[in-house]
């Protein structure tokens, strides 16, 4: 009886903790509509603060700040909206706005074959999704082969004999999307820089030479890390170290 009464109450919690959220959530669309931008910013990290994971709600904060001409945190949280949700066409749409605010101007090395194959196929759904297709095509496969089994006609058993191949292949490449996708975003530690401007050093010291400097809102990619400081590399290919205080990683 405890225990029945202890999950009622737990359940009772998540639902008016769900309910305030979404109140909170439509406060501060109200507060952005009526390009009240301060309040609405506020509403948007308290909501943050309680614990929400969400794609719509990062982007939202990333146009917020937009808004307030804060570069750095705009494309920060627009990159976090598109790490949960890489099919956020809106936010990947927005953030090539505000990456115009910045300074920097870094051109990428080319990619490879592969490279340019995983940005465009295999990093435009999460690993999760990958992940859900695979089990979806494998319940399919399953179900295929059964009816395969038990059917009679020739025609349908060489129906249900080549869908149930085709469901197998899906459910491979899905899996091997997947986990390519889960080893990229674990590698790839993105972080955002938000200090005005960085100097970066060719060694984790402060006394050591400075090899190139970066401003806000440029995107790098966290290599090593050693007490404070982070060696980063950037879309070209430089490489350097510079203190962790003046990043922040998504």
């Amino acid at each position: 009886m405890k225990k029945l009464v202890t999950i009622l109450v737990l359940f009772f919690n998540l639902a008016v903790f769900s309910q305030t959220q979404d109140q909170l959530f439509a406060e501060a669309n109200t507060f952005y509509k009526e390009a009240n931008y301060e309040r609405a910013l506020g509403v948007y990290l308290a909501i943050e603060e309680e614990g929400l994971v969400s794609s719509d709600l990062y982007f939202n904060l990333g146009n917020t700040y937009y808004k307030l001409n804060k570069v750095a945190p705009a494309i920060y949280y627009y990159e976090k909206a598109l790490k949960l949700n890489p099919a956020n066409e809106d936010a990947r749409f927005n953030l090539a706005f505000a990456k115009r605010m910045t300074i920097d101007v870094i051109d990428e090395l080319p990619k490879t074959v592969f490279q340019r194959f995983s940005a465009n196929i295999i990093q435009k759904l999460s690993f999760d999704t990958w992940a859900l297709i695979a089990v979806i095509a494998s319940f399919l496969a399953s179900f295929l082969f059964l009816m395969y089994h038990f059917s009679d006609a020739t025609r349908k058993k060489l129906l249900y004999f080549n869908t149930t191949i085709i469901a197998v292949v899906v459910m491979l490449i899905s899996v091997f999307f997947a986990f390519n996708n889960y080893k990229t975003v674990k590698k790839n530690r993105i972080a955002i820089i938000f200090a005005p401007k960085v100097e970066v050093k060719n060694a984790p010291t402060s006394s050591s030479d400075e090899v190139f400097e970066l401003h806000e809102g440029t995107k790098v990619i966290i290599l090593d890390e050693l007490d404070n400081w982070k060696k980063i590399k950037i879309a070209d290919g430089k490489v350097g170290w510079m203190n962790d205080e003046e990043l922040k990683e998504i």
